[in-house]
């Protein structure tokens, strides 16, 4: 898929560029900096850098890669958080945005980050996270790359306590019902005291009416409904994760069937509404649990009204969770 969250040392991720948090001037710093010339031979590297000399906050310069599994090294520098009124927000996007377009110059057709400036730069993870995927998702709108967000330790990634709250609760309230309603043979366990509708209560209840209420395949249904949007085949690939050679295989396969996670994307890149989302779903025959917490993550995005992917992928992420896209 085109935007990947993954768990490793960066030095150790197979990309044509290696994103380096780097020092403004040349010499080795701490973290992701140290850990990068190390692997990469410090003498080496540092003799490159030296070349460039000092690279001013938010700007980004390119060096060999040497021992890295890479062809090039990326070095941008992060601010330093102070009081969050010093333009660090914008010198963080410029990072991501400034790295980007050299990546582009390169001819890269991968790139792996760190999240930049959250180490002992002090940017707040679930600030830093949110500026990434929003510069990451405006670069891939125009542009075909692999865009890898590489997250060495737990600590390393935060989303916001507000939406990891939600969450909890949303997820323990509708697995507590799942457990209550099998237990007592289907019967209601009381009303969901947000409101919201339990998304199992709009799924077919066998096979045989699945079937028979069905009509369009899955990829009949998915471009029809991708007319009635409004937008082009690119946007919504784009904007349900999905690989451009995915997107073709689906348009000359009447019968594609897709995964889970995929049939997901594209409901979500649709910005469907519940029962439009487990409509296309069924095409598939695909339908969504109240007792699974990755079905349970998705309700809660889409009866939330959050349809950015990047972000989705990022509460899946943190949960251990499969990523949508394909």
């Amino acid at each position: 898929m085109p935007f990947q969250i993954i768990r490793n040392d960066i030095t150790k991720v197979k990309a044509d560029v290696i994103v380096n948090t780097a020092n403004p001037q040349p010499k080795i710093g701490r973290g992701t900096d140290s850990a990068i010339y190390a692997a990469a031979g410090a003498d080496a590297l540092l003799a490159e850098r030296r070349k460039i000399g000092d690279i001013a906050p938010g700007q980004a310069a390119a060096t060999p890669a040497f021992a890295l599994p890479a062809k090039h090294i990326i070095h941008t520098v992060g601010p330093v958080w102070t009081d969050g009124r010093s333009g660090e927000r914008d010198i963080l996007r410029a990072c991501y945005a400034n790295t980007l377009a050299l990546a582009l110059e390169l001819r890269a057709e991968s790139i792996a980050f760190p999240l930049i400036a959250t180490g002992i730069y002090g940017f707040p993870k679930d600030e830093a996270l949110n500026i990434a995927l929003s510069e990451i998702g405006k670069f891939l709108l125009l542009h075909e790359m692999t865009v890898i967000l590489v997250v060495f330790g737990k600590k390393t990634f935060e989303l916001s306590a507000r939406i990891v709250g939600e969450i909890d609760e949303y997820i323990d309230e509708h697995q507590e019902r799942a457990l209550l309603e099998t237990e007592y043979d289907g019967r209601s366990a009381g009303n969901n005291r947000r409101g919201k509708r339990i998304i199992a209560e709009t799924i077919p209840q066998s096979l045989d009416q699945m079937l028979d209420e069905a009509g369009d395949t899955f990829q009949q249904r998915l471009f029809r409904l991708i007319d009635a949007s409004g937008m082009d085949d690119v946007t919504v690939y784009k904007k349900a994760n999905i690989d451009r050679k995915v997107f073709s295989s689906i348009r000359c396969k009447v019968n594609y069937k897709p995964s889970k996670k995929t049939a997901i994307a594209f409901a979500v890149a649709l910005e469907l509404d519940m029962p439009e989302m487990l409509d296309l779903l069924a095409c598939a025959g695909i339908a969504l649990s109240k007792s699974d917490k990755f079905d349970l993550i998705i309700a809660y995005c889409v009866q939330n009204g959050i349809y950015d992917i990047y972000q989705i992928n990022a509460i899946l992420f943190d949960y251990g969770q499969p990523l949508l896209g394909g």
